[in-house]
């Protein structure tokens, strides 16, 4: 074991290189060590600076920290080490196992052997506590606090600016409101039917879709007023059906329903609106994630369908994570509990079944397939949908939705096979068209991305040529005009002028005014 140890700590302001003393507290171990923590001359006696280098800017302390963030040892630091290290053997003590090993493979390992054991750890805790007294001699009051709380606002923002889930939190966000909406609609749906069903109770057996139930409330209201302008509105709002609305009129003059008063009808009114505008919302939210599906993830869109993706991106936490999921977790992603109580009987020495899909089940894939081929097609489908999630991911700005037509083509091509026994194509076939139709897909995007820019060029060219004109007549009218000043001043002193001539030749005796 090399005599000396020395620790790395990466400050907000700086990196610091401290030395250990080999004193008893420390040969002792980490009990002892962390006994001498809260002593400061006792610490000082045990650990001491050697180096601190500062850093030139806020953006390099950003940069910094993102790095030793992720276990990256950067050339400043290898630098910094090198420079202060020493040339004998020593080893050096890191926070991080990351970083250590980043560092060790930086520098050697004759140079140093980079340890993050139990002991480095009370001992940096140790430099975190009494950081500001030992950097005194190399800051001023206030500074290591300010430099603190700059430093830790710049790595919050960065990180939640550069957070590669952040296109799925909208998505996970939105499929979950989705649900929560559809609760709401059927829970508010089912209320405005047993409240207005004691007034008009035939309403509820003509018309069982929940939001034209509202609409036919709010317009129907109390049946004893109904009129032929109701009537009429009726018919509007069935879409032309005039039997319905034939039927709906005639039971509400001939309903066994009871009497409502005005109070009664008034909420029930309201909850009526209520329903239509959570309905409203539900379908701008709806096409608020058919939007962001087709950006994030458009083959895995194609491929399932918006809802089915959604909840698959939503229960594994992020495309990222649905990614790395082999094709068998994501088989029965969402059957957990099926999972594990049938490992659990198995091990009783019972047969169990293990489930063969979860959120899968929703496909349409699944329910077209008989009872006997529901599980293969449910592992295929599986392995296609964690191919189109990876090319979501990782495939950058050239992914389409070429790539999940062709997968769900593949798809039904195997449900034919299991019903039929017509062979389907080869995957290699399959992805070597869908490579092609991707790039002639972008050289046309691209072409026509550069026609369109040509068309703004053109526009813009034409406008600025009028706005030009415009400019120059605007700057001849103020030229013309500044002339016409000018000229008028000229004339008014010149009838100044011979206004006092004409004057000094009346009154010769008047001495003669200063032109």
């Amino acid at each position: 074991m090399p005599s000396s140890l020395n620790l790395l700590f990466e400050a907000a302001s700086g990196y610091a290189l401290f030395g250990v003393r080999e004193a008893e507290d420390v040969a002792a171990g980490t009990s002892a060590v962390t006994r001498a923590l809260s002593d400061f001359p006792r610490f000082a006696g045990m650990v001491k600076l050697r180096a601190f280098e500062p850093f030139a800017s806020a953006e390099a302390a950003l940069k910094e920290a993102e790095a030793v963030g992720e276990g990256t040892a950067t050339p400043a630091l290898v630098q910094f080490v090198r420079e202060h290290l020493g040339s004998k053997a020593t080893e050096l003590g890191v926070a991080d196992a990351r970083l250590g090993a980043a560092l060790q493979e930086a520098l050697g390992k004759k140079r140093c052997r980079v340890v993050a054991n139990e002991r480095v750890q009370e001992l940096l805790r140790g430099v975190r506590l009494h950081l500001e007294k030992v950097l005194s001699a190399e800051l001023k009051p206030g500074d290591w606090a300010r430099a603190q709380l700059g430093l830790a606002h710049a790595y919050s923002r960065a990180r939640i600016q550069y957070n590669p889930h952040k296109a799925d939190n909208s998505i996970i966000q939105s499929i979950a409101l989705l649900d929560q909406l559809d609760k709401d609609v059927n829970a508010f749906g089912m209320r405005v039917r047993e409240w207005y069903s004691w007034h008009f109770p035939e309403l509820a057996k003509l018309v069982n879709d929940n939001v034209l139930y509202a609409k036919l409330v709010r317009c129907v209201g109390d049946r004893a007023k109904i009129d032929e302008a109701v009537a009429r509105r009726v018919v509007e709002i069935v879409a032309g059906d005039e039997r319905l609305a034939h039927d709906i009129v005639a039971a509400a003059r001939t309903s066994m329903g009871t009497e409502i008063s005005p109070v009664d009808l008034l909420h029930i009114d309201l909850l009526a609106v209520r329903l239509l505008r959570l309905t409203t919302y539900r379908e701008q939210l709806h096409a608020y994630l058919v939007q962001k599906m087709g950006t994030v993830a458009p083959s895995l869109r194609v491929l399932l369908g918006e809802h089915v993706a959604a909840r698959l991106i939503a229960h594994a936490g992020s495309l990222t994570n649905l990614a790395k999921y082999p094709a068998s977790t994501v088989q029965i992603l969402g059957a957990e509990k099926a999972l594990f109580r049938a490992l659990k009987q198995a091990r009783g020495n019972r047969q169990a079944r293990t489930p063969k899909y979860g959120l899968l089940f929703n496909s349409t894939f699944i329910s077209k397939a008989k009872q006997r081929a529901k599980g293969r097609i449910s592992r295929y489908l599986a392995n296609k949908v964690s191919i189109a999630s990876r090319i979501d991911c990782f495939g950058g700005d050239a992914v389409s939705e070429v790539y999940g037509r062709r997968l769900r083509e593949q798809v039904e091509e195997r449900l034919r096979f299991y019903e039929t026994g017509a062979a389907p194509r080869k995957n290699v076939e399959v992805m070597a068209e869908a490579v092609a139709e991707a790039a002639a897909e972008g050289q046309a995007r691209m072409v026509e991305a550069g026609e369109e820019e040509e068309k703004r060029y053109k526009h813009r060219s034409s406008r600025e040529k009028h706005q030009h004109r415009e400019h120059s007549e605007e700057r001849r009218k103020k030229k013309k005009k500044r002339h016409h000043e000018e000229a008028e001043k000229v004339e008014e002193t010149e009838e100044r002028r011979r206004h006092k001539r004409r004057h000094r030749s009346h009154n010769p005796e008047v001495e003669p005014l200063e032109e």
